[in-house]
């Protein structure tokens, strides 16, 4: 029997507010435990929560840019559960009146399939505290730092169909609300999270299986080995006859296993009723119309303009403008050079080599635009040739701060050389050394004339102008 995965999600993405949903508390990300809280975040008694506006701007911006229709009536709801995680027992949220519904997001997959994903609906929330398990001693603490953080979570229709789909949802997202600047969306700080509600049916079936929920995968790695362990689960058992149960399951990513947490609540076991303490919100024409008005070009957009203008191919147009840090990047540099093709070269060839063997995030990428185009001029100057420039560029691009340049140029001897007796001395000189291979050219193997090309670069150290070395290596050996 042939299966299919259908998949939904549920991503909670943190707001970058200065501060908290309702008191003014910072959201700043670390600090001490239990610093960044209050009597209003951590649910004292006789305290009353206050909306902050620019949680509520930003909000509606996401749901705009994720197409979504705005509730311009819209309330909030207290969702009552016993975790230790929120200290008054509830936490504000919207069930019954979100302030965004129906909205789509088109996604293109890695394999280059494009498709619209549905959104059900988005609404306002409060973040929870954290809970910090020992595991020598079996003791759980609590750090209430993060109660409070300003929420929205994106409730998806059940469209995936497999974890490529997903992840390509997750990126699209990223890059808009980074776009926005609403959120840093930086997974392992928590600012986005996922549930993945997923279950499995014969193919060419409409009726859904019983569903199970992963809770709070911050990794795109982790989310796609969660899918595709519990896919393959839920398979073996309905294959072995065995029912499905509805319920949360936590990933474990280190071990590579999902385990059940307990059985999955629903609506009516969190006992949902108005929140007394905030009115309702109406969200006014004006509001909406200013934030469209403010609304940013998006990357998809910009990658065909930088194909466009700039002459980028697709792909890389795509890679550039696919993170707001990287696009920033780009276009200052070009703006200061006027030269794209050589910007782009660094930037696709380099920037990206280096991010991915390094580990290190584009927002965490400290190469100013002015450093890159005084590399650039340089780099397009043949003042050093491609070899050294990459040497430059590596120790450029880990240490900007204070990097001198030209003085690493000097220091380190990748001035290129293009003189051309030194130059036709060391030609001649490799010609001498290799005479089966000289027979070879002489034979017509004019093939040879790379393995010259080769060990010319090799004799002054990588420093010789390739076209000045290729040039010569030539006219030697037509003299022979």
């Amino acid at each position: 029997m042939n299966y299919e995965t259908v998949i939904g999600l549920e991503v909670h993405v943190e707001l970058a507010t200065e501060s908290k949903i309702f008191c003014s508390c910072t959201t700043k990300f670390g600090g001490a435990p239990n610093t960044h809280c209050c009597p209003i975040c951590t649910g004292m008694p006789g305290t009353l929560p206050t909306l902050n506006r620019k949680v509520l701007d930003y909000a509606v911006t996401a749901g705009l840019a994720l197409n979504c229709e705005i509730q311009k009536n819209n309330r909030f709801d207290r969702k009552n559960y016993f975790y230790p995680d929120l200290p008054k027992a509830y936490q504000i949220s919207q069930l019954y009146m979100p302030f965004a519904r129906n909205g789509k997001v088109e996604i293109t997959t890695r394999s280059g399939v494009t498709k619209n994903i549905g959104i059900h609906e988005i609404h306002m929330e409060e973040d929870a505290g954290k809970l910090i398990h020992s595991e020598t001693d079996g003791i759980t603490l609590t750090d209430y730092n993060r109660c409070g953080v300003p929420l929205i979570e994106i409730v998806s229709e059940p469209d995936f169909r497999s974890a490529d789909e997903v992840i390509a949802y997750l990126e699209k997202i990223k890059s808009i609300f980074e776009y926005l600047g609403i959120s840093d969306c930086k997974m392992q700080e928590g600012s986005m999270r996922c549930d993945v509600n997923l279950s499995v049916r014969e193919v060419g079936s409409e009726t859904l299986g019983t569903r199970t929920e992963m809770k709070n995968l911050n990794s795109f790695r982790g989310i796609e080995r969660a899918i595709k362990f519990e896919a393959e689960r839920q398979i073996r058992a309905i294959e072995a006859g065995e029912k499905i149960v509805q319920e949360t399951r936590r990933w474990d990513d280190l071990k590579g296993v999902g385990y059940a947490m307990r059985t999955k609540e629903n609506a009516q076991d969190y006992r949902y009723f108005p929140e007394p303490d905030i009115p309702p919100i109406i969200i006014s024409d004006d509001t909406v119309n200013r934030i469209i008005t403010a609304m940013p070009e998006f990357a998809d957009t910009k990658a065909k303009r930088y194909n466009e203008q700039f002459g980028l191919s697709k792909g890389d147009a795509e890679l550039v403008a696919g993170s707001k840090h990287l696009a920033e990047l780009f276009e200052k540099t070009v703006e200061l050079t006027g030269n794209p093709k050589e910007v782009r070269y660094w930037l696709v060839g380099q920037i990206f080599y280096l991010m991915n063997e390094k580990g290190i995030a584009p927002e965490d990428i400290k190469l100013s635009p002015e450093m890159f185009a005084e590399f650039v001029n340089i780099a397009s100057s043949d003042r050093i040739n491609k070899q050294a420039g990459k040497i430059v560029f590596e120790a450029m691009f880990m240490s900007p701060e204070r990097f001198d340049i030209e003085g690493f140029i000097k220091e380190n001897g990748l001035e290129q050389v293009d003189d051309t007796e030194t130059i036709r001395s060391a030609v001649r000189e490799v010609i001498n050394n290799n005479p089966k291979t000289v027979q070879q050219y002489l034979s017509g193997q004019t093939k040879v004339v790379g393995f010259f090309v080769g060990q010319v670069m090799k004799a002054t150290g990588g420093k010789a102008k390739p076209d000045t070395v290729n040039k010569l290596v030539n006219e030697e050996l037509n003299k022979l």
